[in-house]
């Protein structure tokens, strides 16, 4: 690798603290660009704005979306403004470059009777290990609306290794579960009964709070080999279980993230409190769920309202030879005719 990507993610790691999958994101996302400037017989102090426009649009054409075009480009203009920090170039290639436009999808987030159903399916024919396990973790992604990232990076309780590796932990005394979110930024956030006592199941199967398996393994989810579960296999787990539920349609962790978002915004209404939940440091990104809660309201009031769907009623037909009588309108008061009417 080059040593200029190097001293940047070592940056990343050390100094920034990003997340590990942000890391591993950035790795890649440089890599890429390390590999399109030797391509194109460049260093990478040397990359001009029409090349890396030339790059965007080549991804661009090659299928991938605007999204995730933005977020390359999000990488290497941060790679970018730290060399130009560290005086080795003098304008930032990156900094005017945008990419295509991304339509404003919804999150896909599931009705509350859907998401209940699948927080209270039990497998009876599971392995009671894996049963209770998957039971918990999925309590904690509706119940405290989680990443997966940071599910995955729960420890059984807290310890100074925890916080210096950016991890978190839960608090069973005090109901609470604490993460590090995007940005390193900390939070805490409640666990509701329901999810505490999944935890309570779990964690009684996989070791008390005090026991050897917990100095072996801080982890709060692992698997049957004893490593801490990773976000792939949360991913699997997790469609398994909603295919098994009779869900109609395949769940994701990042669905039920939008589903606790959405569910508490439709019963609280409390903008500000669902943004502290979600660690939103912007409001802007959880006003979308607004969006979803009309589309709630829209949906009841279809169903609800006796004028919503209800067609207007036809007129009776006139009979062969009936004479149609206007009808008697009110006398227009002096000044009020259409005559009268300032013309715009």
């Amino acid at each position: 690798m080059d040593p200029l990507l190097q001293a940047y993610l070592t940056h990343v790691r050390v100094e920034k603290r990003l997340a590990q999958r942000t890391q591993t994101l950035y790795t890649l996302h440089l890599t890429q660009l390390s590999a399109l400037a030797r391509e194109a017989g460049l260093t990478l102090a040397e990359v001009p704005t029409t090349q890396v426009r030339r790059w965007a649009a080549q991804m661009h054409s090659a299928g991938r979306q605007g999204r995730g075009i933005a977020l390359v480009l999000s990488c290497w203009r941060s790679f970018y403004t730290w060399l130009g920090q560290q005086g080795l170039i003098a304008s930032n290639p990156v900094t005017d470059v945008r990419a295509p436009r991304a339509p404003k999808l919804l999150p896909k987030a599931l009705g509350v009777d859907d998401a209940v159903q699948l927080a209270d399916y039990q497998n009876p024919d599971d392995d009671p290990w894996l049963e209770a396990r998957d039971a918990a973790l999925v309590e904690l992604l509706y119940g405290s609306g989680l990443r997966v990232g940071e599910l995955v990076g729960l420890d059984v309780r807290a310890s100074p290794q925890a916080q210096q590796q950016g991890r978190g932990w839960i608090d069973l005394q005090a109901a609470e579960v604490h993460v590090q979110g995007k940005g390193g930024k900390r939070r805490s956030v409640p666990i509701g009964r329901q999810a505490l006592a999944a935890l309570q199941r779990w964690l009684h199967l996989r070791g008390g709070l005090d026991s050897a398996a917990v100095l072996d393994q801080p982890a709060l989810f692992m698997g049957r080999n004893g490593t801490r579960l990773t976000p792939q296999s949360i991913w699997q787990r997790l469609r398994r279980r909603s295919v098994l539920a009779g869900m109609p349609t395949a769940v994701h962790p990042h669905m039920l993230r939008h589903s606790f978002a959405s569910h508490v915004l439709q019963s609280s209404s409390d903008l500000r409190a669902v943004q502290e939940l979600l660690g939103h440091a912007n409001i802007s990104t959880t006003q979308v769920y607004t969006r979803l809660d009309f589309q709630h309201l829209a949906k009841a009031y279809d169903a609800a309202h006796p004028r919503a769907r209800q067609k207007a009623p036809r007129r009776p037909a006139a009979e062969p030879g009936a004479t149609t009588v206007p009808s008697e309108a009110p006398e227009a008061e002096p000044g009020t005719g259409p005559a009268d009417r300032p013309t715009r």
